[in-house]
């Protein structure tokens, strides 16, 4: 059933203003003659409109030409008040067109019975579109949070700062720009809070309770390019080993050679944390890190991708290209992998395995990007603690557990400024659900999705 009635109330009203900012095609693009300014600026047009409390009592700038940075000031601004808090998001989502989709991308279908009342008839209700996980669903709970709590009266003891970015999902520049700023005017800053992880199941053997993992760090994300220069020519007389010969074989020995595995201390934590809640013989071997490293990396190794990602850096061929016409010879063949470098490796070193791995001094490895792994932020302490709480608050039966992330953040900017840099949606997502993110059929469960409100919610009252 395909219809336009959510809950009744300020949750209807929510999520219709959820669904309005859904509608607006704020698509990114490595080139920027492909973005649609108008759409952006409609968008931040929009958030004025909807948000009149918000916009009334906090300070908003745009910053790095297009992201928008907002001051709520708190109740205490001398030098000794409490370091700054920052929550972040980015409105700003990867492209999308209507093929493949069961409900238009921006759309904002919503679809599910309607029953009982209040925030309860929205349960059996999905949102559609592009952005309704990544990442415009954390940054409307936020703007929603903020607004209710600005007309309860609520303020903040020292100053929290609201991000909302417009091009992480290419250069994250504004998130640099407002990064620089705030250091420039000398703001502490403690809490920072950006997308990352969420409230999963079935994901750790014999684990039967919900967990939510909270990144402390992520990987670092780069690129390099694999080239082979080579005479061209008629492919009616090709040569006995062609460029694109060449570069095939450097990527079945890439494949044959991958990074060596490993447990960081993240990881290693967050094991042991999640394995106490299993069942024996598992919860046995899973509190016992020390002792069983080597089996526990073996067995990450072998129960699926996402797993796989904990213990290596990863790498993935994801663009090729070779001659201009089917019937010539490449003068250049390349290839691009995309690396995300496990905590406690580096670019330099990503790069020599590479070297290594390929073993031909005819395919130049060159770096394309480079985004070294972030530091880890802090597992113990009262900002840990303070963010631990708000998210029992709102999962009370969930386990909540340090991880690293496997995808890149805006939040990586904040890392120089603090040692409480945390990556959470506080969103309940199923293995279906994550696997629509960047991906056709992107949409959110409607409860879920108010839920993210409450924690917003409860999190600025423990601010």
């Amino acid at each position: 059933m395909t219809g336009d009635r959510v809950t009744t109330g300020d949750d209807g009203e929510a999520v219709e203003r959820f669904r309005t900012l859904l509608r607006i095609p704020t698509m990114s693009n490595l080139d920027p003659s492909l973005v649609d300014e108008a759409a952006f600026a409609a968008y931040r047009d929009a958030l004025e409109r909807l948000y009149p409390a918000l916009h009334g009592e906090l300070v908003r700038e745009v910053v790095g030409g297009g992201s928008l940075l907002y001051r709520w000031a708190g109740d205490r601004s001398d030098a000794d008040s409490p370091p700054a808090t920052v929550l972040m998001a980015h409105y700003d989502v990867v492209a999308a067109t209507d093929e493949g989709w069961e409900h238009p991308p921006f759309g904002a279908v919503v679809t599910g019975t309607v029953t009982g009342s209040g925030a309860q008839t929205s349960t059996g209700q999905l949102l559609w579109g592009r952005g309704t996980l990544d990442n415009k669903g954390s940054g409307v709970a936020i703007l929603e949070a903020v607004e209710r709590s600005v007309r309860a009266g609520l303020r903040p003891a020292s100053d929290v700062y609201l991000f909302f970015g417009h091009d992480e999902e290419t250069e994250g520049t504004g998130a640099l720009a407002a990064a620089e700023l705030l250091a420039a005017r000398g703001v502490r800053i403690g809490l920072v809070l950006d997308e990352g992880g969420a409230v999963v199941e079935k994901v750790f053997p014999t684990v039967e309770r919900p967990i939510a993992v909270v990144g402390v760090a992520e990987k670092g994300t780069s690129s390099f390019t694999l080239t082979v220069q080579q005479n061209g020519g008629h492919a009616s007389t090709p040569p006995r080993d062609p460029a694109t010969n060449r570069l095939a074989r450097a990527m079945v020995r890439l494949a044959k050679h991958p990074f060596p595995s490993g447990l960081n201390a993240v990881t290693a934590r967050m094991i042991a944390t999640v394995g106490a809640e299993g069942r024996d013989p598992l919860r046995f071997v899973f509190t016992r890190v020390g002792v069983f490293r080597p089996l526990i990396v073996a067995a990450f190794e072998r129960l699926g991708v996402d797993t796989a990602a904990m213990v290596r850096t990863t790498m993935a061929v994801t663009q090729l290209s070779g001659s201009l016409a089917a019937n010539a010879l490449a003068e250049r063949a390349q290839a691009v992998v995309n690396v995300r470098i496990a905590i406690g490796s580096t670019v330099d070193a990503t790069r020599r395995h590479l070297e290594r791995a390929i073993a031909d001094p005819l395919v130049a490895v060159e770096i394309l990007s480079a985004d070294e792994p972030s530091p880890v932020s802090e597992m113990d302490g009262p900002v840990w603690e303070l963010l631990a709480a708000a998210v029992s608050e709102t999962y009370p039966e969930a386990i909540v557990t340090p991880y690293v992330q496997t995808g890149a953040t805006d939040s990586r900017r904040f890392a120089g400024a603090s040692r409480t840099v945390y990556r959470f949606s506080p969103f309940e997502m199923s293995t279906e659900e994550r696997g629509t993110l960047h991906a056709k059929n992107e949409r959110i469960r409607v409860a879920t999705w108010l839920t993210g409100i409450r924690f917003y919610e409860g999190l600025l009252r423990r601010l």
